[in-house]
C-alpha cells in the first residue's frame, strides 16, 4: 500500500493539486477560473446545429462567460427530443475543452458522491468493477434498489463497501437534493448560466486517496479548516506558503512538458501528443549490448505508466518499445503497464500488441493534458516543432 501526500496550491486565479505516491509525483491537475470543469451543470443555449456522420445531429451550445460546448443529440438511455437553435437546455460537462476541441456536454446528468453516483436518467443500479467484495456489493445493490424513489439510477463506487449502508443512504438523499436544486434553478434562471459547480476538486482527490493518505500540504487556511471538518484527525495537514515550489512540483511540471524523458539506465522515452493519438517511442540510446533491451524496456514501462498519469495522456496511446516486438518479449511489459495503471483513477485498458508490433492503450479522456492546459500551438511551426530552412 502506498503512502500518499496531496499538495494543494491555490492563488487568486489558478488552483494546483499534486499527488505524491511514496514521495514520487504521480498526478497533477491545474484548474483555472475560466474552465468549464468536468461535472459542472449549465443551463445552455443552443447556438448552432450541425450534421454529423450517419445523418446524426450535433449542437454547439453557449455555456456563458465565453465558454462553449458541443452536444451530440443521440445519447444512450435518453429519449430523443427535438432540439432547435436558440433553445435552452440543461447539460453537464463530460469532457473539458482541449486544444482545438470544445468541451463535450451531455444531457444525462450524473452527480458524483463519495460512495455513489446519482444518475437520474439511467433507471438501473450498477457497481464499480473494482469492488473486490462481490457479496457485499450484491447486498448493497439490493439495498440501493429498496431506497430508490421514482425515476432514477445509481452506481456504487469502489469505496462504498467500506462504510455502513446508512452512510450511503444519507448520501443518496443529499444527491437527490442537489439535483432538485438544479431543476428548480433551471426553471427560474435565464440561459446561459451555471446551475451547479462541483465541489472543490481537492475533495475528489481526498475521497480517492483517503485510505492511504499520510499528509495534506496546503497554503490555504480555509481549506485546512474545511478538510478537518470532513476528515478529523485522519491525516496530517501542513501549511506551506508556496507548496508547489517548495516540494519541487513546479520543476517536475516543467520537465513533463518536454518531449524526452531520460531513463536512469541510459535509454530515453520520446512522447508526442498528436490530434489522432499519443505516440511513445522507447530508445535504448547507447545501451544496446548484452541483452539490455529487456532491462531498458522494463524501466521504460514503469516510467511510461507514471508519465501517462502525470501528463494526463488520454485517448489512444501507442508505444514502440526498443528492440524485439515478439509477444514473448512484450508480455512482461504489458503486465507492468497493467499493474501500474491499475492505480489510475481514470478508466484505462491495456489493449495489447498490434500486428505492427506496437503496444496500444486506451485511456478515458475527461480533462485536458498538461500540455493542452499550459501551452499553446506555435504560430510559426503550427505544432510540428520544425521551421522552414533559410535560403
Amino acid at each position: 500500500m502506498t503512502k500518499d501526500t496531496i499538495i494543494y496550491d491555490k492563488n487568486s486565479s489558478v488552483t494546483g493539486i499534486a499527488v505524491l505516491e511514496d514521495g514520487v509525483l504521480s498526478e497533477v491537475e491545474i484548474v483555472t477560473g475560466n474552465q468549464a470543469l468536468s461535472g459542472n451543470v449549465y443551463l445552455a443555449k443552443i447556438t448552432k446545429k450541425v450534421t454529423l456522420f450517419g445523418d446524426q445531429e450535433g449542437f454547439f451550445v453557449d455555456l456563458g462567460n465565453g465558454k462553449e460546448g458541443f452536444l451530440n443529440a443521440n445519447e444512450k438511455d435518453l429519449t430523443d427530443i427535438k432540439l432547435t437553435e436558440g433553445q435552452s437546455i440543461v447539460v453537464q460537462v463530460a469532457q473539458e475543452k482541449r486544444a482545438e476541441k470544445q468541451a463535450k456536454v451531455v444531457r444525462a446528468i450524473q452527480l458524483v458522491g463519495n460512495y455513489v453516483v446519482y444518475c437520474p436518467y439511467r433507471l438501473r443500479v450498477e457497481a464499480s468493477s473494482k469492488i473486490d467484495d462481490k457479496q457485499k456489493m450484491a447486498e448493497y445493490m439490493e439495498q440501493v434498489k429498496e431506497h430508490m424513489t421514482g425515476q432514477e439510477g445509481w452506481v456504487l463506487r469502489t469505496a462504498s463497501v467500506d462504510v455502513d449502508f446508512a452512510v450511503i443512504a444519507e448520501e443518496m438523499e443529499q444527491l437527490r437534493s442537489v439535483y432538485e436544486h438544479i431543476r428548480m434553478k433551471a426553471r427560474s434562471e435565464q440561459a446561459p448560466c451555471l446551475l451547479y459547480a462541483k465541489p472543490d476538486v481537492l475533495f475528489e482527490y481526498l475521497s480517492k486517496h483517503a485510505s492511504n493518505m499520510e499528509k495534506l500540504i496546503t497554503n490555504s487556511r480555509r481549506i485546512e479548516e474545511e478538510v478537518k471538518s470532513h476528515y478529523p484527525d485522519a491525516f496530517e495537514i501542513e501549511i506551506c506558503q508556496n507548496p508547489f515550489e517548495a516540494y519541487g512540483v513546479d520543476e517536475t511540471i516543467s520537465q513533463a512538458l518536454e518531449k524526452e524523458v531520460n531513463l536512469k539506465g541510459g535509454g530515453r522515452i520520446t512522447i508526442e501528443e498528436t490530434r489522432a493519438c499519443v505516440a511513445i517511442d522507447v530508445d535504448s540510446g547507447r545501451d544496446v549490448g548484452g541483452g539490455n533491451y529487456n532491462r531498458i524496456n522494463e524501466e521504460a514501462a514503469y516510467e511510461i505508466a507514471r508519465q501517462i498519469r502525470l501528463r494526463n495522456l488520454s485517448g489512444k496511446i501507442v508505444i514502440d518499445f526498443a528492440g524485439h516486438s515478439d509477444y514473448k518479449y512484450i508480455k512482461p511489459l504489458l503486465d507492468i503497464l497493467k499493474q501500474e495503471l491499475s492505480r489510475d483513477s481514470m478508466k484505462n485498458h491495456v489493449v495489447g500488441l498490434t500486428h505492427g508490433g506496437l503496444v496500444e492503450i486506451i485511456r478515458v479522456r475527461r480533462r485536458p493534458s498538461l500540455q493542452d492546459l499550459l501551452t499553446e500551438e506555435c504560430t510559426t511551426c503550427h505544432g510540428t516543432g520544425r521551421v522552414e530552412k533559410g535560403a
